[in-house]
């Protein structure tokens, strides 16, 4: 199968895949804009319907997060598609030898936010306020806090889960934040959740744009405009860390990575969780280590927090 050239896309628009959703189109313009820029002309985007789109069924019964991103990933090895663009969290850890992911641009705030009912913050939330999310993380993270929350299971884009706390149906969701900023509403959070309370899902906050596998001077293309090399760095030690404890700990699962100065150079730190579904226990742990050992810090923590008990933790899929 051939793979787009930049001769072949000079004659027509680059098509760029992405879910329906106005999250993931917003994204797809954003990045859209970064290939205009290289390119001189405007790409078409094409929206792609995903069997997690389409269901309201738990996540973990469609198999898990790919649900969200397999048949825009299909459409790109297809050739309907140029370019697919993800919310990395999306993409499973097990790479697709069909295709590159050829770039990963600058990360957006990668905090979970709360927006809930007349501007209160998690603390100030009572007892046996009902809190919306579809996440088994944020859900055991919650538990984990003690605060006595009702921890309600939902479905829905943002549009759909902020209108469930104005119409009262629930008091408060927890959401990204990057969402919440992407879309244009981030004055809608009352708190932005430290990592303290809560670490985010490993990617989150980070676009992946992927390839054929094929198409080498695409690929070219989207690292030189769109890659950023300190995000690649941290998404990679958190989606390796996540990869690593698939093998032997399937629980909830937080990572936060980020490159910062150190004595001897930029440094990665990663910061990593597993807890239980329910929040009853956790294991937390963080490693240091040079930004171009990213991957072997990821697996290296993952095995830390295996050797310190996450593997007994109740299993459930990660969230």
């Amino acid at each position: 199968m051939s793979a787009p050239t930049m001769a072949a896309l000079a004659g027509r628009p680059l098509r760029i895949g992405t879910r329906g959703s106005a999250l993931a189109m917003a994204q797809a313009a954003e990045v859209g804009r970064r290939f205009e820029a290289g390119l001189g002309v405007a790409p078409e985007l094409v929206q792609i319907s995903t069997l997690g789109d389409r269901s309201s069924g738990r996540l973990a019964d469609l198999g898990g997060q790919g649900a969200f991103v397999s048949a825009v990933r299909d459409a790109v090895a297809g050739e309907v598609v140029d370019v697919a663009v993800h919310s990395l969290k999306d993409l499973p850890t097990e790479p697709d030898a069909r295709l590159a992911v050829a770039a990963i641009p600058v990360r957006e705030d990668p905090r979970d936010a709360l927006v809930a009912r007349g501007g209160l913050s998690l603390g100030e939330l009572p007892a046996g306020s009902r809190i919306g999310t579809g996440s088994p993380r944020r859900a055991a993270q919650l538990h984990a806090l003690g605060l006595g929350f009702d921890v309600v299971e939902i479905r829905g884009n943002v549009d759909t889960r902020l209108k469930m706390v104005a119409d009262g149906s629930i008091d408060a969701v927890v959401v990204a934040r990057a969402g919440l900023l992407r879309l244009g509403r981030a004055a809608d959070a009352t708190e932005v959740l430290d990592p303290l309370q809560m670490l985010p899902a490993p990617g989150q906050g980070a676009l992946a744009i992927e390839v054929s596998a094929h198409a080498e001077e695409l690929r070219a293309l989207a690292a030189r405009l769109i890659d950023d090399i300190d995000t690649r760095a941290a998404v990679t030690a958190e989606r390796a860390l996540l990869a690593e404890l698939e093998a032997g700990c399937s629980a909830p699962v937080g990572a936060l990575a980020e490159v910062a100065a150190g004595d001897e150079g930029p440094e990665l730190w990663l910061r990593g969780i597993v807890l239980a579904v329910d929040g009853s226990g956790f294991v937390r742990l963080s490693a240091t280590g040079p930004p171009g050992d990213a991957e072997g810090l990821g697996r290296r923590l993952a095995r830390d927090l295996l050797a310190e008990g996450a593997a007994g933790l109740a299993r459930e899929p990660v969230g």
